[in-house]
């Protein structure tokens, strides 16, 4: 019992690692500092998008799993949790640089955004 709640709290810290990575951005627009820990989350979730790579917490998570005596998946975290929600079909190369590229647009615009308030004196 005590594996599968570390693997499920795995999950939650990816899930809320995942959704900081994309609007992390808009956060920095209260709390400035903040931009220090979201700008090399936002580069490292694009990166593992970009390259196919798997996220550490993946194996983490199948690990903590098969030790509770249940059965890890294949794939990464994207495709197990979040693909099947958006996507029918598993997840590809191209749905992954999309994924990539939707990160670093949305990103862009935040701080964009930011920017120019401060460079209006906001």
């Amino acid at each position: 019992m005590t594996y599968r709640v570390l693997a499920d709290l795995v999950v939650l810290a990816h899930t809320l690692f995942v959704v900081f990575v994309v609007v992390g951005g808009f956060l920095v627009w209260r709390w400035r500092w903040l931009a220090w820990l979201h700008v090399p989350c936002a580069v490292w979730g694009m990166v593992i998008e970009y390259k196919g790579w798997i996220c550490p917490l993946t194996p983490l998570e199948n690990a903590l799993r098969t030790r509770a005596g249940l059965q890890g998946y294949e794939g990464g975290f994207v495709e197990h949790y979040v693909l099947p929600v958006l996507y029918p079909a598993g997840l590809t190369r191209p749905m992954q640089a999309t994924l990539g590229s939707l990160v670093l647009i949305v990103n862009l615009i935040a701080y964009g955004v930011l920017v120019r308030r401060l460079l209006r004196g906001g």
